[in-house]
Formats: C-alpha cells, sequence, structure tokens
C-alpha cells in the first residue's frame, strides 16, 4: 500500500534531499495519519460511552490527540519548507524538529491523563465495565489499524531521517501496545472475572509506558533542537574528501551546524604547506568545497593554515609531541605547530591542542602535564599553547 501512495502522491520520490520531496511525504504521512485516527476516535469513544470503559475512552481520546499530532506535524513540515528569509538566513527547517517535539509533549500529556483517570478509578473503587462484542472487534481492528499505521510512518520517517515522522511512528506503536493491553484485560475478565477493577490496572501499566516512551521521545528530539555532535560517518566522509586533494595535509576544528534535515553548514581548517601558490591553493578550496555540496549537501567553509613541511626538525618535534600527547589521552590531536627559537637555551613550541570531551583534567593541569612531557624531550622547550574544544565528540 505504502509504494503505491508514494508514487500517486509524492513527484520525484527517490530525491528525499529536495526540501518539497520532504514536505510532500511529510503531507501523505500525516493525513494518512488523520484520516486514520479520526475513524478510530469516533468509533473507540462511541463504544467507550456504551460500555462505560475508562481505558477505552482514554484509548479513543488519545487517538483524537494523535489526530491534533497528525496536524501538527503536517504544519511542521509545512513551515519547515519555507525558504529562507532576512530573519531566518539559515532557513526553517528546525520547525521539523519543534513539530516533533510538540507531539512528544502531547504523548506525554495523554500518558499523564490516563493515569490519572486509572488511579482515580481505583480509589473510588469504580467497577469493572462490561464489554460487548462490538467493543472487543472495533479494539481488535484498532489494533491492526494501529500497527499499519506505526509501519507506514516509520517507513516513510527513515526514508526522509524525519523526527516527525518517527515520533508519530513510536505514537502509533504506543496505541497498538495500549489496545491491546485493554484487549488483554478484556480477555481476563471475561475468564477470570476478578474482584479489582482490572481495567484501570492496565490502564496504570499502559499510563507508565506512554510517559516513558513520552520522554524518549521529547529528549531525542530535543538533543536535535539544542544540536547534537555529527554523525561519525559524516565526519569520515568530510575528511575523506578534503583530504583527497593532495595539496592539503591534514584538517582541524571541523565545526557541523544542523539547521534542519537538508540544511547542514560546515567549517574546517585545513593544513597546506607555506610555501603553496596561494592563488593555486584557493583554486582547490573552491573546488573541495564544491565537491562536498554536491557530494554530502553541505555548504562548507574551509580557513587554510600554512604549515612547515620542509623543515625537518620541525617536522620529527611535531610528531614527537603529538605521540606523547596520546599517552595523556588517546584522542587528544595537535594542529598549528610551529617552532621559534628565541636564544640558544630556548626554543617556544607554539601549537593549538583538541581537547577530547571526555577528558576530566583542566586546562591549567592539562597544561602543565603537556609541558613536563616537551621538557623531557628537550629541557630548551618552553611550550606556548592554545586549547580548542572537539565539535566533534570524539
Amino acid at each position: 500500500m505504502m509504494p503505491l501512495l508514494v508514487k500517486l502522491f509524492v513527484k520525484n520520490s527517490e530525491n528525499v534531499k529536495d526540501s518539497k520531496v520532504r514536505a510532500a511525504y511529510g503531507a501523505l504521512g500525516s493525513i494518512t495519519g488523520i484520516f486514520c485516527n479520526l475513524l478510530l476516535c469516533v468509533f473507540k469513544i462511541a463504544v467507550g460511552a456504551i460500555a462505560g470503559s475508562i481505558s477505552i475512552l482514554a484509548d479513543g481520546f488519545n487517538n483524537l490527540s494523535d489526530m491534533a499530532s497528525s496536524v501538527i506535524t503536517m504544519i511542521g513540515f509545512k513551515m519547515a519548507n519555507k525558504p529562507a528569509d532576512r530573519d531566518h538566513p539559515f532557513g526553517h527547517g528546525r520547525m521539523e524538529y519543534i513539530s516533533a517535539f510538540i507531539v512528544s509533549s502531547l504523548i506525554l500529556l495523554v500518558g499523564a491523563e490516563l493515569l490519572k483517570s486509572s488511579v482515580m478509578a481505583l480509589i473510588n473503587k469504580e467497577a469493572a465495565p462490561e464489554y460487548s462484542h462490538i467493543a472487543i472487534a472495533v479494539l481488535a481492528v484498532s489494533v491492526l489499524i494501529k500497527l499499519y499505521m506505526f509501519f507506514f510512518n516509520r517507513k516513510l520517517g527513515k526514508k526522509i531521517n524525519s523526527d516527525a515522522l518517527l515520533a508519530n511512528a513510536q505514537d502509533s506503536l504506543n496505541d497498538c501496545i495500549t489496545t491491546g493491553a485493554i484487549l488483554l484485560s478484556v480477555g481476563i475478565s471475561i475468564a477470570v472475572k476478578p474482584t479489582f477493577n482490572l481495567d484501570a490496572v492496565m490502564g496504570i501499566l499502559v499510563a507508565i509506558f506512554i510517559i516513558y516512551s513520552g520522554i524518549s521521545s521529547a529528549k531525542s528530539t530535543l538533543d536535535r533542537i539544542l544540536g547534537t555532535k555529527p554523525e561519525k560517518s559524516l565526519i569520515k566522509e568530510i575528511e575523506n574528501i578534503i583530504l583527497s586533494f593532495k595539496e592539503f595535509h591534514g584538517i582541524h576544528d571541523l565545526m557541523v551546524h544542523n539547521y534542519g534535515p537538508g540544511r547542514q553548514f560546515a567549517s574546517v581548517h585545513v593544513e597546506v604547506p607555506q610555501n603553496s601558490d596561494i592563488v593555486k591553493c584557493h583554486e582547490k578550496i573552491d573546488l573541495c568545497e564544491k565537491l562536498v555540496s554536491e557530494r554530502l549537501d553541505i555548504q562548507l567553509v574551509i580557513h587554510m593554515d600554512p604549515i612547515d613541511t620542509d623543515d625537518k626538525t620541525v617536522t620529527e618535534t611535531r610528531e614527537t609531541i603529538a605521540n606523547r600527547l596520546k599517552t595523556i589521552h588517546p584522542a587528544m590531536t595537535i594542529h598549528d605547530f610551529r617552532m621559534t627559537p628565541v636564544c640558544r637555551d630556548r626554543t617556544n613550541l607554539i601549537f593549538d591542542v583538541v581537547v577530547p570531551s571526555d577528558l576530566k583534567l583542566g586546562t591549567d593541569e592539562l597544561s602543565e602535564k603537556i609541558k613536563a612531557e616537551a621538557q623531557e624531550i628537550n629541557p630548551s622547550y618552553m611550550c606556548v599553547i592554545t586549547f580548542d574544544n572537539d565539535y566533534t565528540g570524539n
């Protein structure tokens, strides 16, 4: 069914990096969700009211909130597709993350309401509801529809890497579990006839699960809004493209900024021999930036750092210092290394150190350790160190 719907409603469906194609996928997922949830909402509220079942009524109102989630997702995709303007020069792509966060908040709200009503039913010792065959049939069909919606939204979400659609998929899976739990309580009630309100107990268990999944979904989306480290595979791809140019000897200070799916910007420092032809080097930088844009859809800005590649003493000292730093932390690196003799008994080693994010040492203590390592190599070495953060999360 999904391939047919995609074929009918999404033009150029394979070009998922295009914002219009993403918006079409988002609209398809949202409209499908609105239709299915409206249908389930009407039937469940009607059946729940007739049966006097808290859990079925809550499940029906949950479908109503799911319909609202689908509307929010559709609005989010629509707003994320707006082009950049004067006030938002990087576009509106993060609206997709915000809509996913709103959906997560609605999941939490539904879970809290279900928990409250179930606990009150137990406290007030309300009688367990009696279920008709129609009610059981509606619940069973609901599980099947929600299971379909889970796979449908998950497949769409993975296709375009959308947090909003994946949040909707998780919500559909929650509904499957919720309704399945209600069906289980119905079966147990018919077979055993327990003395307590099993419907309310099952409602509490389901509510706890919904709240947990809502918190997990909200955390994931908030991480995106706040800014997370880039994927290691993406870092490697950028590095491989840059170092495929023989004129470039190394990279550092890579930063990747995510302004929404398909809207990534990056900057990096590239080391080049200090005696390079600056015009030719600039041409290579332009070519490299264009190549990264074409292959990875990332707008890259490259800063050129000249290094001494001809002086054997500088090269060997740099390698020795770099290896010594590995004994402090294996991920620690240096760049912008220079040697400046001050007098016969003193040589300044000027360099930057990239501090791994999990290193527990403070910069003062780290500085003393590095200086001690350098003076073990040669007592005349005096270190002038600049500490950099690692923005790749390594």
